[in-house]
C-alpha cells in the first residue's frame, strides 16, 4: 500500500500558497487571493466552514493531518470512522499528507486513516512523507543554523513549496499573540483559541527565518489584510 510515485516529479507550479492556521488570518479578507493560486497547501485539518471562507478560502490541494488531531478528536481511529471521513469532506479530492514514518507511534494511526478513507470511499487521496525527505530536511535546516526543537509541519509544507512552485506565498504564519499592524490581541488559530505548546516546535525562530526569506525575494509573507485582485 505504500506507493513509490513521486507525486511532484516534473510539476512545477506558477503559485502556491501554503496557509497556517494563525489567528492573525481573522478579518484578513484573503480568502480570494488565497484560492486564486494554482496550488493550495492547508496544515493540520483546518476549519474551513463558510464563516472562514471569506479570510482563508476554500480551495485545497493539500492538507496535511497532524496524528496528535486524529488522537484527540477522533480517538485514535480505534472509532468514529464515518464521523472522521465526513470531517475530510471539506476538502475534497485533494491530497491527505501523513507523517506515517516520522516517529514509529505514528504508523498505527495513519494506517487506519487510509482503510477509514478506503471504507467510507472518501475522495481524500491519503499519501506518506518519506522518511528518507524528513531526514534530509532536517540535515539541511541543522546545518543552517534550524537547530531548536523539531521542524513543525508548516516549515515542512513551506520547503516543500519552495521546492516546487516559482512563486510562494504564505499566510497564517505569525506566531504572536499581537497583531503586528493593528496592535490587537489575537486568538491562537483562526477557528479556535486553544493554546499550542511550543515544547516540540521552534516557532519564532522558523518565523524569523521566512521574514528573512521574504526580505530578499524567496517568498512573500501575508500579515496584513489582503485587497481582492492582488496577488
Amino acid at each position: 500500500m505504500v506507493g513509490k510515485e513521486n507525486l511532484f516529479k516534473n510539476r512545477t507550479w506558477d503559485t502556491c500558497a501554503v496557509v497556517g492556521n494563525s489567528g492573525i488570518l481573522s478579518h484578513s479578507s484573503c480568502g480570494e487571493m488565497i484560492d486564486s493560486a494554482q496550488f493550495v497547501i492547508r496544515c493540520n485539518l483546518p476549519s474551513l466552514a463558510k464563516l472562514h471562507e471569506k479570510d482563508v478560502g476554500i480551495k485545497t490541494d493539500i492538507v496535511t493531518a497532524n496524528p496528535s488531531i486524529i488522537r484527540t478528536q477522533f480517538g485514535d481511529l480505534t472509532r468514529h470512522h464515518r464521523q472522521f471521513v465526513e470531517s475530510l469532506h471539506i476538502y475534497g479530492k485533494s491530497l491527505l499528507l501523513l507523517p506515517a514514518f516520522s516517529f514509529g507511534f505514528n504508523t498505527g494511526v495513519s494506517l487506519r486513516t487510509v482503510y477509514a478513507t478506503e471504507d467510507f470511499g472518501s475522495p481524500i487521496r491519503p499519501v506518506f512523507f518519506n522518511p528518507e525527505y524528513f531526514r534530509s530536511l532536517n540535515l539541511f535546516w541543522r546545518s543552517r543554523g534550524q537547530t531548536k526543537a523539531f521542524l513543525s509541519t508548516g516549515f515542512k509544507m513551506v520547503n516543500l513549496a519552495l521546492e516546487n512552485c516559482a512563486n510562494v506565498h504564505l499566510y497564517g504564519f505569525w506566531p504572536f499573540s499581537i497583531h503586528p499592524f493593528e496592535l490587537k490581541a489575537l486568538k491562537n488559530h483562526y477557528f479556535d483559541n486553544i493554546k499550542g505548546s511550543w515544547r516540540h516546535h521552534a516557532m519564532p525562530d522558523e518565523f524569523d527565518l521566512w521574514l528573512r526569506l521574504h526580505n530578499q525575494g524567496v517568498l512573500r509573507l501575508h500579515l496584513g489584510h489582503c485587497r481582492p485582485g492582488k496577488n
